[in-house]
């Protein structure tokens, strides 16, 4: 029985900004979604208040709505359209909260308005504490020990009969806000507080903590007949007690016997078969005994989930799409596997790689913030890798960090003994594993540290492996490497770089000429769902080292680009660019290019299997790219789209003779480089602020003292403000020094005078080296001080004169074709008593760029590709601007995960995401109030 034919338009609802928990998985489920339903020849609306996304892209849906996630905005949307069906699963747990408020004032009743995919009764269930217990002990699925609780009097009680250590779980929140461990009877009062402040209900679930069980997660689809699939089974590195956001986690599961995989498949079934009868995805959780495996149930959500996007990359089943066709009727058996084509979607993917993500913390950038990892999520974002073993995958996972990891381990000075790291990875923290690793190469034994952590004793007998390989390479130079050994290592996950700093000798490119000379290089394996068992029909790779030597991946001849993403999100570098990444392969295609994909982020558009020609889900990394490179042999390579990680790759690949599509390495280096910058400026006769550069902390008092305090320190090259710090006097000057050099030594440092209660503003443009067209200019809200992703923008400019304005843009235009720019460039200006500065210029995407994008509605990263690409000129297209009245830019902070940590804001960034407000007029409430308040958070 095919879908419902009663089904003609279906709204589906966003996630909004991104905040921590709730990161941009959930654009890449809807975005799946949006095109799943449209494909059936129904009409889609979406809404979403989040511009950074390509989710909220005209071209995802018939009718994008940019507003505010709430019940009003609903209304306004379905008295504007006729509406038969909501999806609610798609937007994580803001979609889910909002369905079930609007259900409750009665809203999708008025309207005749039907909600697919799940119901109201099992999201209550679900995110119910108590229904949820009752209902496992119903159906003779164990739980933990626990009371509901709605005052702190009764969570006192529950504490004392449950007894210590407790989990405190507050209802109906996202990512563990609010929830938290109690060791003892001290830390009782605080936690329970916290629990239901942080609860829409005021409610919590006290509970017995299961600390140190093993943790497993399981992606199910059911259809409206009952039938249920197993997408995939993850389990947790990490026991219980650490988030899974915040989990190493592993697929498929590594470390669990027949007898309790079988156990938790049914219980994970009968689970899901409970809850009522809806028709989509879900995720169930467990934690087992690692001693008696005994097994109980932790959670079940009836969405997609952070998971879902996960086990849609690792498997190659794209959950979300299945799940959206499920909902409007459509069952399992109809279906087509979307890789194979042939195959049916009920059929249960089985794995012939191993699969391992890892989560991307900032703790840098929140000063005091606690560290130790619990039951709330602190991850930024995460990268996923693949690789034949669990050595080599997780080793590429540490070379995907962007963190300066070559592999896995610290190759700096270890500053800990073997007893000092037994005591610190008992406490899980974000470098919890590289610590492990340390102990091993201190002698610690595998024993030891499972009992220090409670992790498997599976996985630290997988990383001596990569310890006592280390120690057999150390022995040797370049020289005198035995090809077997460097086979053996390559085999084993180890980057070139990595093998030259354990042996202290040689270059990354010799360690490559000499294993190419041996013939040991990268094959190019498939993710076919299916272990190779029928063909598939999708490009989508990861690479590998085998004997052998048979790679699945068929370079062709037609013309082709490879475009360079952003990797793991991060503070200062999120979405937004996967945004830009997914319009440049659209346009490459419109373009006639074969359009090459190189990604590792699991939560986005950009890495889905059918977004580009060909996807290598690969390390961002030299030696990754560099490999493929030769194997490709690409026209080019773009960098332009993939900030800041993509950037930095251009000077190798510039001195290897690729070609950088659009804007070439060194101007954009004229860019990056303060001191070539400024000179360049200065013979363009545009103003900028004093600034000098340093080496050591007594250059840099000088300096201070000549461009004249307060003064901006700061690292070269930097993304998001990254250790920025205003200062005002030679104490402060020498403490930002000292506290640069230890985290970036040798790095030169940047000092400007800091333009004080200046007003800060920036364009964005395209320029295709005839001309020059400004996309928009933003104003920002707050002074100078408060780095521009944290600031309130305003499009177009409300508060500047006509002669600034013309001065911005006519600077913008000397300096984009003095750079000799080709695609794009962010420039950003401060205004000081009716004067123009040039405070910096990125020549490439930036974060705004989608911004502007949606609030004129013109496809300017399509254009922009185009021009790079040297296909087109700007002559070519017509610019029409549709904004009636203005578009606000407001960033969204997360500062609830980490109590404690000081609010203030300054030139390092600290939002985790955006949202877009439109108003009429500048008489607009809300707009009038951040007017008034736009110098207070203003600190260094």
């Amino acid at each position: 029985m095919p879908k419902d034919t009663s089904i003609k338009s279906v709204l589906i609802i966003g996630s909004g900004p991104i905040i921590i928990g709730q990161a941009c998985e959930f654009d890449y489920s809807g975005s799946q979604a949006a095109r799943s339903i449209r494909e059936e020849g129904i009409k889609v609306i979406l809404i979403n208040s989040n511009p950074a996304t390509i989710m909220t892209d005209p071209m995802m849906a018939d009718k994008v709505y940019l507003l505010p996630l709430t019940v009003e905005s609903i209304e306004q949307i379905l008295e504007e359209n006729q509406i038969d069906a909501v999806l609610p699963t798609m937007g994580g747990q803001t979609a889910l909260n909002l369905a079930k408020e609007a259900a409750e004032l009665g809203v999708w009743e008025k309207y005749n308005v039907r909600m697919i995919g799940v119901d109201i009764a099992a999201i209550d269930t679900a995110e119910d504490r108590e229904k949820f217990r009752q209902l496992m002990l119903k159906i003779g699925v164990a739980v933990a020990p626990s009371r509901v609780a709605n005052s702190l009097l009764e969570g006192k009680e529950f504490a004392q009969e449950i007894g210590f250590p407790l989990v405190i779980r507050p209802s109906f929140t996202l990512g563990g806000t609010g929830g938290g461990f109690v060791h003892d009877k001290s830390e009782l009062e605080a936690a329970l507080d916290r629990g239901l402040k942080a609860s829409p209900i005021h409610e919590v679930l006290v509970e017995k903590a299961v600390l140190g069980w093993k943790e497993y997660e399981l992606e199910l689809l059911r259809d409206k007949n009952d039938n249920v699939a197993i997408i995939c089974t993850v389990e947790n590195l990490d026991p219980m007690g650490v988030h899974t956001g915040d989990s190493i986690t592993v697929a498929p599961a590594m470390t669990l016997s027949d007898t309790a995989f079988q156990d938790m498949r049914n219980k994970a079934i009968l689970m899901m078969r409970s809850l009522g009868n809806f028709a989509g995805g879900c995720n169930v959780q467990f934690a087992l005994d690692p001693v008696t495996e005994q097994l109980i149930s932790v959670e079940i959500n009836p969405r997609v989930s952070r998971s879902s996007a996960l086990a849609s990359k690792a498997t190659g089943y794209p959950i979300a799409k299945i799940a959206a066709k499920l909902a409007i009727g459509y069952t399992l058996d109809e279906l087509k596997n979307q890789i194979t084509k042939t195959t049916s979607a009920y059929f249960e993917p089985a794995l012939d790689y191993v699969i391992v993500k890892m989560p991307r913390w900032n703790f840098d950038k929140f000063k005091g913030a606690n560290d130790t990892l619990g039951l709330q999520m602190k991850s930024v974002g995460e990268v996923m890798s693949i690789g034949r073993s669990f050595t080599e995958a997780i080793q590429k996972a540490c070379q995907s960090l962007e963190n300066n990891a070559v592999g896995l381990g610290y190759y700096g000075k270890s500053q800990m003994h073997a007893e000092e790291l037994i005591e610190y990875i008992k406490t899980p923290k974000w470098d919890r594993i590289f610590r492990i690793k340390d102990a091993l190469m201190d002698g610690v034994s595998v024993s030891t540290i499972a009992k220090a952590t409670l992790i498997d004793r599976w996985f630290i007998n997988e990383i001596k492996k990569i310890v006592d390989l280390e120690k057999e390479i150390e022995k040797y130079k370049m020289a005198t490497l035995p090809v077997e050994l460097l086979k053996e290592a390559k085999f084993m996950g180890f980057s070139d770089e990595q093998i030259c700093k354990i042996m202290q000798d040689g270059t990354d490119d010799e360690v490559y000429e000499k294993r190419k000379a041996a013939g040991i290089t990268r094959v190019y394996k498939m993710v076919d769902t299916c272990s190779a068992e029928f063909e598939a029909k999708t490009p989508y790779f990861y690479s590998t080292f085998e004997s052998g030597n048979i790679s699945e991946s068929k370079a062709s001849d037609r013309k082709k680009v490879i475009v360079l993403g952003s990797g793991p999100n991060r503070i200062g570098q999120g979405i937004e660019f996967d945004y830009c990444c997914v319009h440049g392969l659209l346009a490459l295609k419109e373009c006639g290019y074969e359009a090459i994909m190189m990604n590792c982020n699991p939560e986005t558009v950009s890495t889905d299997f059918d977004m580009a020609d060909k996807l290598y889900f690969e390390p961002v990394f030299w030696e990754h790219l560099w490999e493929l490179i030769e194997h490709e042999k690409p026209e080019g390579v773009i960098v332009q789209l993939g900030g800041q990680t993509a950037l930095k790759l251009a000077e190798r690949l510039t001195k290897k003779g690729v070609k950088i599509i659009g804007t070439s390495f060194d101007n954009m280096d004229i860019a990056e480089d303060r001191g070539r910058f400024s000179d360049m400026l200065k013979e363009l006769g545009i103003p900028y602020p004093n600034y000098g550069t340093a080496y050591t902390v007594d250059e840099a008092v000088e300096v201070a003292n000549k461009v004249g305090y307060p003064v901006l320190v700061r690292p070269s090259y930097v993304l998001g403000g990254q250790r920025m710090r205003i200062v005002i006097n030679d104490e402060e000057v020498e403490k930002a020094v000292v506290s640069l050099l230890k985290h970036i030594p040798g790095n030169k440092i940047l000092i400007d005078h800091f333009l004080d209660r200046c007003q800060e503003a920036e364009i964005d443009a395209i320029c295709d080296g005839e001309s020059v067209h400004i996309m928009g200019v933003m104003e920002h809200i707050e002074p100078a001080g408060i780095h521009s992703g944290d600031s309130n923008a305003v499009l177009p400019q409300f508060n500047l004169s006509p002669l600034v304005v013309e001065t911005m843009e006519e600077y913008a235009r000397k300096i984009a074709f003095k750079l000799n720019i080709k695609g794009l460039i962010n420039i950003q200006f401060a205004i000081k008593d009716g004067k123009v500065h040039v405070i910096e210029a990125n020549p490439r995407a930036s974060r705004t760029t989608p911004f502007i994008a949606k609030a004129y509605q013109i496809p300017y990263l399509n254009v922009a590709t185009k021009i790079m690409l040297g296909a087109n000129k700007l002559r070519d297209f017509k610019f029409v601007k549709r904004l009636k009245g203005y578009a606000i830019k407001e960033p969204v902070f997360s500062f609830e995960k980490f109590p404690g940590v000081s609010k203030e804001l300054g030139p390092e960034m600290k939002s985790t995401g955006e949202a877009i407000r439109f108003i009429k007029d500048l008489r607009d409430p809300y707009f009038r109030q951040l007017y008034k308040d736009r110098s207070m958070y203003l600190s260094k």
